[in-house]
């Protein structure tokens, strides 16, 4: 199985690569910056990423914004991500997109090596290794979102003046935008909240009375 490994510090970066190498991985490639992991992932095409979340220059986020890189860019490799804390944001989006082949692991509770090895092996083959405190967050957040965020600045004006009770037409003339435009959007917002077509269409009413909670909770 092959290996990339993208870790800057450099004392864990020769640990996992002995470890790797003593379990059977080839690890082709360990960098430590985030731009030389993409290189090596575009020369190698490896089977299996290992990607620290913070990494240089910044150590922020520029590991694991590499890891939805190699996600969406190489759909077939499996990425195990490696981090200090859950970063809920890119934790969401790693899982969202596909939830086979990735994992999210915190370095500080991985404290057995033959279930670190399991793991790497499971995410390898397609399935899923997800640190417990990571999913307790997700599961946390998915909780507390506010299906709202999911509109666009433009969505979110046109719910705001189907709220003040005007139609598409008065819509449009208000955003000085088509008619189809707006039909477009409402459609849009409809989608994003969850609200499916039904017999007694009440979509517009239902779409607002959201509106009305979201406002009164700000």
């Amino acid at each position: 199985m092959r290996v990339v490994l993208a870790e800057d510090s450099v004392l864990l970066r020769e640990g996992l690569l002995r470890l790797l190498g003593d379990n059977g991985f080839d690890v082709v490639d360990a960098v430590g910056d985030a731009e030389a992991f993409l290189r090596s992932v575009e020369t190698h095409r490896p089977d299996l990423v290992v990607v620290d979340v913070r990494m240089p220059p910044t150590f922020t986020d520029e590991g694991v914004r590499a890891a939805l890189v190699v996600r969406q860019q190489y759909p077939d490799i499996a990425v195990l991500v490696l981090s200090q804390y859950v970063e809920e944001n890119y934790a969401t989006e790693l899982v969202a997109a596909r939830s086979r082949g990735v994992g999210y692991l915190l370095k500080d509770r991985v404290a057995d090596v033959r279930e670190f090895v399991d793991a790497l092996h499971r995410v390898a083959a397609g399935g899923t290794a997800l640190d417990p405190e990571v999913v307790t967050q997700l599961l946390s957040r998915s909780r507390r979102r506010d299906p709202l965020e999911r509109l666009t600045p433009r969505e979110t004006e046109v719910l705001g003046l189907m709220a003040e009770g005007r139609s598409n037409t008065a819509i449009a003339q208000a955003l000085v935008v088509t008619e189809g435009a707006v039909e477009k959007h409402v459609s849009s917002i409809f989608a994003k909240l969850d609200l499916p077509p039904t017999e007694h269409d009440h979509r517009r009413v239902l779409a607002v009375l959201r509106w009305l909670e979201h406002e009164e909770e700000s």
